[in-house]
């Protein structure tokens, strides 16, 4: 019986490690190893950017997407099916529109002021075959319109599916740069139409079709392109010496206020603005006092460069003014009210801030008494402007200057030649209170 048991236990050990020895014989498949091997790191790899879902029914002209100015749309679903109905079909009578619509999306886009239209789409797979139809926008009849075929492309690009100059392509559109024909028939390798003039107010549709059956979507970005200038912004903290990124809305004020930047994040970049149209800035940062500026972008015919200062919600900070003029009494003259505006929207964005307002005088020191009076005076005067401008009278108080601030300004002139300080005003932050 004892050599029956270990006759057993051999010949279940003998075909274990038979099929073992198989095990690491299959094809395609490496020998186990006693060592441990190390695992390779993996790379990360860099996240796709979210698909916009394209609407169920922008593949109909009537429900065209709106698209804004100088802002990228995508990059999108894949457009699938043609609508409800096929808005458009190539005749005799229509030979630049799509034979019909495949996988169609429809697009729209009011021009903000006159220019060169231009558009840019990128496909997200350069593989899939992209057409598109340009349509000016007649009246509120323009959609059955464009299904009777009664309205005219202005401008076309169309590629065969097996085309292979246009497929791997992953742009295409309407450049001013680089385009010679509005229509692009199938058998040319362009992928970009001629730039039309294009008028403020004016409406254009872009009808869009994907050739390629379960293909995908696409990035679209119009422009209307004018002589411009691009500046570069810069945001500065001018005690830590450095730029600082802020949260910042630039509004163009000829269109409506449209945006032409809304950065959460902006720290110094390149601004495209059009000449002689006027523009309000908006910049705000924690620990900062908040910029409002409004200007006209003629200010960088010469100027390439807009640095934006930006000065800290610190107590004991100080700012000086010298730009503002008074009478002999004291009294502010109307001259001083640009540079006291410009404060004025800096305070008024943080109730938290309480200041002094502090008046400071040029003098000799014959008359001390009236040196102190007159700039106590200087300073109630910007106090009361002040408060005429919506600046809560509590947040303030006024000081002039002392008798020894006088005689010792007065003695630096006299005996050691140095001019007066040209400051007239002085703002200093005496508080931070919680919200």
């Amino acid at each position: 019986m004892k050599r029956i048991a270990i006759a057993l236990l051999t010949c279940l050990l003998l075909v274990g490690m038979c099929d073992l020895q198989a095990q690491n014989k299959t094809p395609g498949k490496k020998p186990t190893s006693s060592k441990s091997s190390k695992s390779k790191s993996k790379v990360p790899t860099k996240p796709k950017p979210q698909e916009v879902q394209l609407p169920s029914n922008s593949n109909d002209c009537i429900f065209a997407i709106e698209l804004q100015p100088d802002v990228a749309f995508g990059p999108t679903t894949a457009p699938v099916g043609a609508g409800r109905v096929q808005d458009v079909m190539r005749d005799k009578s229509n030979p630049w529109v799509f034979e019909y619509e495949h996988n169609t999306v429809w697009y729209k886009f009011t021009v903000p002021y006159s220019g060169n239209l231009e558009f840019d789409i990128t496909k997200t797979d350069p593989k899939d075959n992209y057409n598109f139809i340009v349509f000016r926008y007649t009246d509120s009849y323009f959609s059955n319109r464009i299904i009777e075929g009664r309205v005219k492309p202005i401008a076309a690009c169309f590629g065969a599916v097996d085309s292979a100059a246009r497929i791997g392509t992953p742009h295409l559109g309407m450049h001013v740069k680089d385009a010679t024909k509005q229509f692009i028939d199938k058998n040319s390798s362009q992928g970009f139409v001629k730039s039309i003039p294009a008028k403020k107010g004016e409406v254009y549709y872009i009808a869009l079709d994907n050739l390629s059956n379960k293909g995908s979507g696409h990035t679209i970005k119009v422009s209307i392109q004018v002589d411009s200038y691009e500046p570069t912004i810069i945001f500065w903290d001018n005690e830590l010496k450095k730029r600082v990124d802020v949260d910042l809305l630039i509004l163009e004020k000829n269109t409506d206020n449209r945006p032409i930047v809304k950065d959460p994040r902006f720290r110094a970049g390149k601004v495209k603005f059009v000449p002689n149209f006027n523009y309000t800035l908006y910049a705000k940062k924690e620990g900062y006092f908040s910029v409002y500026k409004e200007f006209n972008s003629n200010i960088f015919r010469e100027d390439t460069l807009l640095r934006v200062m930006l000065n800290r919600t610190v107590k004991g900070t100080a700012f000086n003014i010298n730009d503002v003029y008074f009478d002999d009494n004291g009294a502010l003259l109307p001259e001083s009210d640009t540079a006291l505006l410009n404060y004025i929207s800096m305070f008024r964005n943080h109730n938290d801030i309480t200041l002094q307002i502090k008046g400071y005088v040029q003098s000799y020191g014959v008359d001390l008494q009236r040196d102190m009076e007159l700039s106590l005076k200087r300073a109630q005067s910007v106090k009361e402007f002040f408060v005429k401008n919506g600046i809560e009278e509590s947040r303030m108080t006024v000081a002039g200057m002392t008798q020894n601030e006088i005689k010792r300004s007065a003695a630096a002139a006299l005996n050691k030649g140095q001019s007066f300080s040209e400051t007239k005003i002085k703002l200093i932050i005496t508080g931070i209170t919680e919200q």
